[in-house]
């Protein structure tokens, strides 16, 4: 039977909820992950790094794409769970429409500083080159991903997280098929993993504008509408979080790869390109957990249903906790395996990843509870505590942890980074479910 924001939620049903939507950002993930398993594997780990230094520009673009959904999900699923369906529609279209406007604007906007940008980062030579044109195609279609992202999280909030399922699916499998094709039978190389990225885009960001156009079961539809400030400045609060989330996360990351350049040269980028691939899928779980139960507790806390909340909130602290051992786990356990699959063919940089790797992997044992946190909170429309506990786990934290750590620790001091910024976020996120415990009741 179809699942409903409406129901009681046990954690079996929770689970079948949410379940999709973690598989759909676990598959997004291997978008990435199978770019750069083919790039290393058959153009070289020249070419694998310049991917993993101009990645972060488009991930820190796409952020746009996760900002409206993350942020207009939760006023749709409120405005919901008030009764109001036709304004959860008009807030909906409007949203996607300035997603689409957005996207052309910064793609041109971006376009004449590519290359300058890469040769900022440390790109030279070849990679230099290598940057250039992968970014360049990437760029072309950055619309497409940013409707991707944002269609992740109204695709849940539409009671559709199985459709969503489905279109990253195929889109994944697009880009596999292809970056099969491209890469390892053309030998088409960087270009090759490139287009396969932007066509597996095109199907994740068309599919749903296609069904959402159409007349259809789900709760929202694309409907004509006209601009609403009011709501898009309160979408742009609540999805700040995610925004900064993202936008951190490339900056830090393109500190991450000037310390490596400085440290451990080319092949310190390889590694960490490596280690951050295998970390898209782990934290991929926590956010598609998030990404599932957001549209759920918006909606409670809209139809003001105290024990409903207070239930959704306990069973996320648990299942998180218990996701979190098991990632670890696994983490030791396939750091191996995992990195000689990526840059097996160079013993240096294969021992410099699996150590990498398994330092890093501590914070997978902490970071669910910080991903829920502020996810949390922009569910309930916080956007304030939400963009603070983001700020701090994925920049302030982050930036002082890779300053400081490397210059006592040196290398180890880099892959210490992360843990130390999640122990430190942690202490935040204690603070402000117990700040918020009377306010929201949900304890």
């Amino acid at each position: 039977m179809r699942i409903q924001l409406s129901d009681h939620f046990t954690y079996p049903k929770l689970l079948r909820f949410v379940i999709p939507s973690v598989v759909m950002m676990v598959f997004n993930s291997i978008y990435s992950v199978v770019d750069g398993l083919f790039v290393s594997n058959f153009a070289g780990k020249t070419a694998f790094a310049a991917v993993n230094l101009i990645m972060p520009v488009l991930m820190g673009m796409g952020a746009v794409g996760f900002l409206i959904g993350t942020g207009g999900s939760a006023i749709v699923s409120m405005t919901l769970g008030e009764g109001r369906r036709e304004d959860a529609n008009r807030y909906f279209s409007m949203l996607i429409y300035i997603t689409i406007a957005l996207g052309i604007l910064l793609t041109a906007a971006v376009f004449p500083f590519l290359r300058p940008l890469s040769a900022a980062l440390g790109a030279s030579g070849q990679m230099l080159e290598d940057c250039v044109i992968y970014g360049g195609i990437l760029l072309a279609f950055q619309t497409a991903f940013m409707l991707q992202c944002a269609f992740q999280s109204f695709l849940a909030a539409a009671e559709k997280p199985k459709l969503g399922l489905l279109v990253t699916v195929a889109a994944g499998m697009t880009n596999i098929v292809l970056d099969t094709l491209f890469v390892a039978v053309f030998r088409w190389g960087i270009v090759g993993a490139a287009a396969a990225t932007v066509i597996g885009q095109m199907v994740g960001g068309g599919i749903p504008l296609v069904y959402f156009a159409r007349e259809n079961d789900s709760l929202l539809r694309l409907v004509p509408t006209s601009l609403e400030p009011k709501v898009l400045l309160k979408a742009a609060a609540n999805g700040s979080s995610e925004l900064m989330n993202n936008l951190s996360a490339s900056l830090v990351n393109m500190l991450y790869n000037l310390q490596l350049m400085r440290f451990a040269g080319e092949n310190g980028v390889a590694a960490y390109g490596v280690i951050m691939y295998v970390n898209f899928i782990f934290s991929a779980i926590y956010f598609g957990y998030t990404l599932g139960a957001a549209p759920v507790i918006s909606y409670h806390y809209g139809a003001q249903n105290r024990k409903e909340l207070k239930g959704l909130f306990r069973k996320s602290l648990c299942i998180t906790a218990v996701t979190g051992g098991a990632m670890l786990l696994s983490a030791e356990l396939l750091s191996g395996p995992l990195s000689r699959l990526f840059v097996g063919y160079d013993q240096e940089l294969f021992q410099l990843t699996c150590r990498g790797f398994r330092v890093y992997a501590l914070s997978f044992l902490i970071s669910g509870f910080n991903i829920f946190s502020s996810a949390f909170f922009t569910a309930l429309n916080n956007g304030g505590v939400s963009a603070a506990i983001s700020f701090l786990r994925t920049l302030v934290f982050q930036l002082m942890a890779i300053l400081l750590l490397p210059v006592v620790l040196g290398m180890d001091g880099v892959w210490l980074a992360i843990v130390a910024a999640e122990l430190l976020t942690l202490a935040v996120s204690v603070f402000f479910f117990a700040w918020g415990r009377r306010r929201y009741g949900y304890l």
